[in-house]
């Protein structure tokens, strides 16, 4: 037998760097700032349904567009928070996950060869999905450290080949929220290009500072091309139950549903209850939820600030970027540790093992941490190809007060490393 049996287009993607840096992070004990796992338990209406829906024995397969009560609980939320409204017999498919209802809309709508242009740093398992369908992702890059959409890039990406436009606001890893002119040119694109758009908006419900997520679709002559791809892992802090969903006009949804039907068919019955009761939760309680990450957001925020690290505050979602660079010399030369492996003669990152920063690997770095320093964080450099990316790191504050501090601690004494 063939010692790599895996198809050479997925090689790429055999183990995700979450797997990796989480088990680094149980090894090692250390404080996880990389897996944006909550370290909340979630409402407590929305657990007790799950265990209602246990008890009640909703334990068999659910249909494959998902239980009725969670599309209409879908369609209520979208018209209730953004003004969309979605028939939830037609317009409306549960999916186990967000990640699920993304690789079936690229395999059902993308050939062979057509093209798929993301904002990058893309989420990973956007480039799994387009290989998936061996279709191309093509990288619109959103800079550091502004990480802003310049439309002509946007515009330069597309060609006669190319079938989506996968945006992803707010936006994971950066903490972007699309502002009203870069919503503006993407729906223009699409427009011009008579493109689908596949709007990935996990993070809905975690805005700041008056950056308000305002969903694509909701945009002059976008519902009819737009598939709105959500899910209640986040929101709800039930990252385990992978509750997912697509909206948008009959014909995109259907198709959706041709692909996930052959994935998963359906997924977790009870849960699928329980994320409807979440759904229905009065507006207070996202209110609240929002208010909750803002704190934990300022919390990270103070903690770099006063270890000296500058990073600027997101506008959405709850990670934090920020460049490894500003660790010093001592980071350099623990990433070219990592990078080289023991050895008893020159390395071949011997630049940044005699303390030069200047092209420091933020993924070796992230490699290294959890055993060295006892903290973890996740590369941006694993989410697209621009070099800018490099020594920049994305940490997650959807953690325990105590944890995001301590964990901040761990990642500044870094500088201090002999």
């Amino acid at each position: 037998m063939d010692e790599q049996p895996l198809v050479e287009r997925l090689r790429p993607f055999d183990a995700t760097i979450f797997t990796e840096i989480t088990a680094l992070a149980v090894r090692h004990r250390a404080v996880n700032l990389g897996q944006g796992a909550p370290g909340t338990p979630g409402p407590d209406e929305v657990l007790e349904a799950a265990v209602d829906a246990i008890r009640a024995g909703r334990n068999q397969y659910a249909p494959g567009w998902g239980v009725r009560p969670l599309r209409e609980a879908i369609a209520a939320h979208q018209q209730r928070h953004h003004g969309l409204e979605y028939d939830p017999a037609s317009e409306v498919v549960v999916t186990a996950g967000a990640t699920e209802a993304i690789t079936a809309a690229v395999l059902a709508l993308c050939e062979p060869g057509d093209e798929v242009v993301a904002l990058s740093p893309a989420y990973d398992s956007y480039a799994a999905a387009c290989a998936l369908a061996h279709a191309r992702l093509v990288e619109v890059p959103l800079s550091p450290p502004a990480w802003r959409l310049d439309p002509e890039r946007l515009r330069a990406a597309v060609t006669d080949r190319t079938r989506l436009l996968l945006v992803n606001t707010p936006h994971n890893p950066t903490g972007r929220v699309l502002d009203p002119d870069e919503r503006a040119a993407v729906a223009a694109v699409a427009r011009e290009h008579d493109l689908v758009v596949v709007t990935d908006e996990v993070y809905e419900h975690l805005w700041f500072d008056g950056h308000v997520h305002v969903p694509l679709a909701a945009l002059p002559g976008m519902r009819e091309r737009t598939l709105v791809v959500s899910s209640g892992g986040k929101t709800f802090s039930v990252t385990g139950w992978k509750v997912g969903w697509a909206c948008g006009p009959r014909p995109l949804v259907h198709a959706v549903h041709a692909a996930k039907q052959w994935l998963s068919f359906s997924n977790a019955t009870p849960q699928q209850y329980a994320v409807a009761t979440g759904l229905d939760l009065p507006d207070t309680w996202f209110d609240g939820y929002r208010a909750d990450h803002a704190q934990r957001r300022a919390t990270m925020l103070d903690a770099l600030d006063a270890h000296g690290l500058e990073a600027t505050a997101p506008e959405g979602t709850y990670f934090v970027a920020l460049d490894a660079r500003q660790l010093g010399p001592a980071a350099a030369r623990i990433a070219a540790g990592a990078a080289d492996g023991p050895t008893d003669g020159p390395t071949a990152g011997a630049q940044a093992a005699a303390g030069d920063t200047a092209d420091l690997d933020g993924l070796a770095l992230c490699r290294a941490l959890p055993a060295a320093h006892g903290v973890a964080a996740v590369p941006l450099q694993v989410f697209g190809s621009d070099p800018a990316l490099r020594p920049w790191l994305r940490l997650a504050f959807c953690k325990p007060h105590d944890e995001i501090r301590e964990g901040v601690a761990r990642l500044a004494a870094v500088r201090d490393a002999a």
